[in-house]
């Protein structure tokens, strides 16, 4: 079968990115397979990282065509006009927020003027966690292009129901992602990050306020007279990084806490893992979060707010904690009850339990099922 990706990936950087690489390389066994991104995926204005392009060296590189450009309508009718000529089966996007809705739509209402290719959307989200007049309106644009849906969790599954009640979708749980190597030892690992302390929690990837790292925050001031605690924060401030600051300052976190908060290297992120005793996902609005499969990836626990899709592969007292969302007592609770009741190892036996469970191939089968339907 001919596919054709176009969405986010390399040499553009972040788990979305990464995703696709991982969904090329897997597709690629038995298909023809071409990938084609962004040149200009955001306005420099609206982009709140330093950079948008992978900044390690040793990342793995896939091949892509790197062509799109997001707010360029006559770039988006050349786009279609090249894929229609190419004739793919199947036309796959990974879709996460209106912004790329009418660049998307467009595209593929001139590429299935070929009458031969289909188009599929993988949807971390319907409608995104900050919301928008006229997110609706966008998504429907594109939606209405589209044949299939792949759904990354139930909660995303019932957005899209809501929009278009005959959809043709498939749930399939977010794949792990094994792209950033494998677990190393964790004293070498803190070593590398020059980490003294035997209790380490991780906050990972991009902060934004919906991420509730500030209810984290809340939590480690309970904490820190209870444990010896350290609570590592590793990620770009995506929204006012002051505020977050003051509030380590003004709960008399600063000797809890450790920022790292610059992107993350690709060959860097098996360390930040790899040091830790558990995740934190202390969210205030989710529909399911990629950083769960990292965390699988290295055999940690995680404990995350009752958000979205998150129960659905949290197994609650099995491989993490599920706590009330926007409660810094529950949570700062959990925290205390993983390391009381000495829960590591259970966990990760229940992590190694459930991991089959979110394989590329399972995915990849998935996929097909649904086209064939």
């Amino acid at each position: 079968m001919k596919i054709t990706i176009l969405s986010t990936a390399y040499p553009l950087r972040g788990g979305i990115s990464h995703f696709n690489g991982l969904l090329y390389k897997e597709l690629k066994k038995n298909h023809i397979v071409n990938v084609i991104t962004f040149k200009r995926q955001y306005p420099s204005i609206f982009f709140p990282g330093k950079s948008q392009f992978e900044s390690s060296d040793t990342v793995e590189e896939i091949p892509t065509e790197i062509l799109v450009d997001s707010v360029n309508p006559i770039n988006w009718i050349k786009i279609g006009l090249k894929i229609k000529k190419d004739k793919p089966d199947i036309l796959i996007y990974k879709y996460w927020m209106p912004f790329f809705a009418p660049c998307f739509g467009t595209i593929s209402r001139i590429v299935k003027r070929n009458n031969k290719t289909k188009v599929l959307v993988i949807c971390d989200n319907v409608l995104p966690h900050e919301k928008k007049p006229g997110d609706i309106a966008l998504t429907k644009y594109f939606f209405k292009a589209a044949d299939y849906f792949i759904l990354l969790s139930e909660n995303v599954k019932n957005d899209l129901i809501r929009l278009f009640p005959k959809a043709k979708n498939r749930v399939l749980p977010h794949p792990i992602y094994s792209n950033f190597g494998l677990p190393v030892d964790k004293e070498e690992a803190k070593s590398f990050l020059k980490i003294k302390c035997d209790k380490v929690i991780l906050f990972f990837g991009f902060i934004r306020d919906y991420k509730g790292l500030d209810v984290l925050l809340k939590a480690m001031s309970i904490l820190k007279d209870k444990l010896n605690l350290k609570l590592l924060i590793a990620g770009e401030f995506y929204s006012n990084k002051e505020k977050y600051l003051f509030l380590i300052k003004e709960l008399g976190l600063e000797k809890n806490i450790l920022l790292f908060t610059d992107f993350i290297p690709t060959t860097d992120v098996k360390y930040y893992f790899s040091a830790s005793d558990c995740v934190i996902l202390p969210y205030r609005d989710a529909t399911q979060s990629g950083i769960v499969q990292i965390a699988m990836n290295f055999q940690k626990p995680v404990i995350a707010a009752n958000v979205g899709g998150l129960a659905e592969v949290i197994k609650d007292g099995v491989s993490g904690f599920i706590v009330e969302k926007e409660n810094p007592d529950a949570l700062a609770g959990a925290i205390l009850k993983f390391y009381l009741e000495k829960k590591e190892e259970l966990f990760i036996s229940g992590i190694f339990n459930e991991v089959n469970k979110y394989s590329w191939e399972k995915f990849i089968d998935g996929i097909f099922d649904l086209i064939k339907t």
